[in-house]
């Protein structure tokens, strides 16, 4: 079954941030690198629940997982939630590995 991804605002410009500060347009291999981010937020389209639970779970009291892309220590992660009601997975946002659990309350 396919879901539709979305992303919500927060998403849509963590993502536009991200291009520009690894400067995409100007590197090759920084435009590659941001195409697998973006081919690995949308493979959820087909598998969902193929990524473990995010740790902003807890807090948020909802299911939340994530996606994971790229090698350390520049792995970033795609924090999302599904909606199996309307086959939606809502991706909430993007940020660095390293840095502490989202506040997705908000």
């Amino acid at each position: 079954m396919t879901f539709r991804v979305e992303l919500t605002d927060r998403a849509a410009r963590d993502l536009a941030i991200l291009f520009e500060e690894k400067r995409a347009l100007e590197s090759l291999a920084a435009g590659h690198w941001f195409n697998g981010l973006e081919r690995a937020i949308y493979s959820l389209e087909t598998f969902p629940r193929k990524c473990p639970m995010a740790p902003e779970s807890r807090k948020a009291g909802r299911s939340l997982r994530h996606v994971l892309y790229g090698r350390k220590p520049h792995v970033y992660r795609a924090i999302y939630e599904i909606d199996e009601a309307r086959k939606i997975v809502r991706v909430l946002t993007i940020r660095h590995g390293a840095m502490e659990p989202a506040d997705l309350d908000g």
